[in-house]
């Protein structure tokens, strides 16, 4: 009797997601001696997948490789010492080579996470990456206090519509930027209390009419660049920009004795640290946002829900950035 088979999207090759990724039939990945194997029942679709799918990415992983950051769905199978989690809903982390686009998949314990009975598995599968972000960033990192004002670029992506409404849980006000008409308004619609059209506003000169002068105390920046810039002229005393990337693809630079004269600090957030360095914080966030979600104050915005065979399309929509919130995959 032969081992059994799973279906999973491999990349064979560098290059955009179409020409890079080959569904393969492969054998059952082995049950981890510190992990489960989970059946996927959907998987968040995120940036680096296609940064990998390029061969762009900070960990490049040896070719065939399975990419997808997240997934969520049933353990299947367990070592004996963790058989009381055999059928559990959960959500996970993914390590290379075996990512989550795959219809079984190895996840070490440490990067299983416990979800509500009420979170479907797509809700779930959008949540890890972007809302651990999130709120690592907003409440470890800068201190985001109830009443201040929160500015959030790239607001209508998926991580920028997870700190819209984490900022608004918080107690804050929140503004955000987006690039066009109907993507300003879906930052409204997510929550944020005054949203900017890119194409339009004029970013310093509105946040400071909002804040009556003061500045936005804590600014989320996924996207660097020009915004990172216009970011540093309507920092508030004593405010926070928190870089969390580069979207706009231009790393920009701080000359420290602006920072120093404004009296603002620039923190950095790479959470994927987390998950070597401090673990527990990532199993206390994820708590932290399943109360959040039971209480009705964060809900993932699924722009876009892709079936399993269509992984190369649902990855390459994120080149054009023409989906609001997030792309997930489910199964057929």
């Amino acid at each position: 009797m032969g081992m059994p088979i799973v279906l999973s999207w491999q990349v064979i090759r560098l290059g955009r997601p179409g020409d890079a990724l080959e569904l393969r039939e492969v054998p059952e990945p082995k049950v981890p001696e510190n992990g489960v194997l989970v059946q996927v029942e959907a998987a968040g679709v995120n940036f680096p997948d296609l940064l990998m799918c390029g061969g762009e990415y900070q960990e490049r992983p040896q070719i065939p490789f399975t990419p997808g950051l997240e997934l969520a769905g049933r353990v299947v199978a367990a070592p004996e010492r963790y058989g009381e989690m055999l059928g559990e809903r959960v959500a996970g982390l993914t390590s290379m080579p075996s990512g989550a686009f795959s219809e079984v998949v190895p996840i070490s314990v440490a990067d299983v996470l416990r979800i509500p009975e009420s979170m479907d598995f797509e809700v779930a599968a959008a949540m890890p990456i972007t809302y651990h972000t999130a709120h690592v960033a907003l409440h470890r990192r800068a201190g985001l206090k109830s009443g201040e004002t929160l500015l959030v670029h790239g607001g209508a992506g998926g991580v920028g519509s997870a700190a819209i409404q984490i900022g608004r849980a918080a107690g804050a006000f929140v503004i955000a930027t987006a690039t066009g008409v109907v993507r300003a308004r879906a930052c409204s619609e997510l929550g944020a209390n005054l949203a900017l059209d890119l194409d339009r506003a004029d970013v310093v000169e509105a946040v400071k009419d909002a804040t009556a002068g003061r500045g936005a105390d804590v600014v989320f920046d996924p996207v660097g660049g020009e915004l990172f810039r216009l970011s540093q002229k309507c920092i508030a005393f004593e405010g926070r920009i928190l870089t969390i990337g580069f979207s706009s693809g231009e790393i920009p630079n701080a000359a420290a004795n602006h920072v120093l004269l404004k009296n603002y600090s620039l923190v950095g957030l790479h959470w994927g640290l987390y998950r070597k360095v401090a673990p527990e914080v990532v199993a206390s966030t994820q708590t932290l946002l399943g109360e959040l979600f039971t209480r009705g104050l964060i809900k993932p915005h699924i722009g876009a829900s892709f079936e399993f065979s269509r992984v190369p399309e649902a990855i390459g929509v994120l080149e054009s950035r023409s989906v609001v919130g997030k792309v997930v995959v489910g199964r057929s």
